[in-house]
């Protein structure tokens, strides 16, 4: 223990405490109220609809507090309980490999994070998503995913780690910055690759049929002067009840999906006003700023652990004994959240503000009145909450609370 053990055990506790106190806050508001649907949304949403939205909430609050719970005690055992460097000792003892001790540690600690995390995950599907009969999933199908998931962390992953470690052990004081290039390379790679490779094994994509939705969508496209090599159906149904849309993809190879769910639910006219937000991100270059900033950021952290790893004092204070390019590596990315956690406000508040730019961009694109009837559809289908904590969702929420898009959108509808 350290000076900075004492430091990081603070930001641990502070953060933790935020998590947990914005939690409770979030949870009171939601249940006070429960009672009544707001004011915006009586005309349009049932009061059966709002409290099942309500208790829906609360049932995933509960199991997300306990979630956090076990998360920051791991984190705690990983690191100044000596868990990281028991393992880089146990398997030091196979090989004296940097390298080889690099990555089976690494592998080690995201199979306990996975295991610890999986009794979560179950809950979360097949209690949680049941009771509210959004779960269409199957255990077979759930651990299915489980190790399909777990075998592309280890296909994908492991080389490009081993890359880094590489990089750390072998070519100098630059590694940092080589190591940036490779990741933002391998993102971006990934990114290309991921509707044409990756989504298949997960899902079920079907070209969109011939007919009038069909026209419409590719009628928005050409307004919007956007290219994509399809407009496909994908099969959500099979696992959730819930409905989305998104585009996916880089240069030549985007695609525009929409869930089966989503389709059943939204009438044509919705779903053109629904893409047209997702457009709105694309246009507003919103996927260009988020890729930029996290350029950024991810140089920063890279710049930041290239003088970490010469510092004793950061791995005596996270737990480890013998300093390593691994150590450093690996307590890196367990600890940093701790320290960013407190940045999320900031990011939070800039992507709700693409959010209404999208909003802006689907209104001056398609029908208003559409967009409008479309996200409460959407909130209610998906059962998410009409009356959040404002100070929760600051820090949680990518999109603005139900009741202010849909201000906004309504602001719009009357100013045209």
């Amino acid at each position: 223990m350290n000076s900075f053990s004492f430091v990081f055990i603070v930001a641990l506790i502070l953060s933790f405490s935020i998590q947990f106190w914005l939690s409770k806050r979030q949870a009171a508001y939601v249940k006070a109220h429960r009672s009544a649907v707001p004011e915006a949304f009586k005309s349009r949403v049932p009061l059966e609809a709002h409290q099942k939205a309500a208790d829906y909430t609360l049932d995933k609050s509960k199991i997300g507090d306990l979630d956090s719970v076990v998360s920051h005690l791991l984190l705690l055992l990983l690191t100044l309980g000596g868990g990281v460097d028991g393992l880089l000792k146990f398997w030091g003892g196979f090989s004296a490999s940097p390298l080889f001790v690099g990555l089976t540690a690494f592998a080690s600690i995201f199979v306990i994070t996975t295991v610890i995390d999986l009794p979560f995950a179950l809950y979360q599907t097949f209690v949680i998503e049941e009771k509210y009969g959004f779960n269409k999933n199957t255990p077979a199908q759930f651990f299915k995913d489980q190790f399909l998931q777990l075998a592309l962390s280890g296909v994908i992953g492991l080389p490009l780690l081993a890359l880094i470690l590489w990089f750390m052990d072998s070519i100098g004081s630059s590694w940092w910055l080589w190591s940036w290039l490779v990741l933002i390379s391998f993102s971006l790679l990934m990114s290309w690759l991921y509707p044409t490779v990756i989504a298949p094994l997960f899902n079920k994509f079907t070209p969109m049929e011939e007919g009038s939705l069909k026209q419409r969508i590719q009628g928005l496209l050409q307004r919007c002067g956007f290219s994509s090599q399809g407009i496909f159906i994908m099969d959500g149904s099979r696992r959730s009840g819930h409905g989305n849309a998104y585009f996916t993809g880089l240069g030549s190879n985007k695609r525009i999906v929409f869930f089966d769910t989503l389709v059943k639910s939204l009438d044509e006219e919705e779903l053109e006003a629904v893409l047209a937000h997702e457009l709105g991100h694309f246009k507003r270059k919103h996927v260009i700023k988020m890729l930029i900033a996290t350029s950024v950021m991810t140089l920063l952290s890279f710049a930041l652990l290239g003088w970490l790893v010469s510092e004793d004092w950061f791995f005596h204070g996270l737990g480890v004994e013998q300093p390593s390019n691994a150590a450093a590596l690996i307590l890196f990315t367990l600890a940093s959240p701790v320290f960013t956690f407190f940045m999320q406000p900031v990011s939070a508040y800039f992507q709700r503000r693409f959010e209404f730019e999208a909003d802006d961009f689907a209104a001056s694109h398609a029908q208003t009145t559409k967009m409008i009837s479309g996200l409460v559809k959407l909130y209610e289908e998906n059962a998410s909450t009409l009356t959040p904590d404002p100070l929760y969702s600051a820090f949680h929420y990518s999109h603005p609370p139900a009741a202010i898009r849909i201000a906004n959108l309504e602001t719009k509808l009357q100013a045209s």
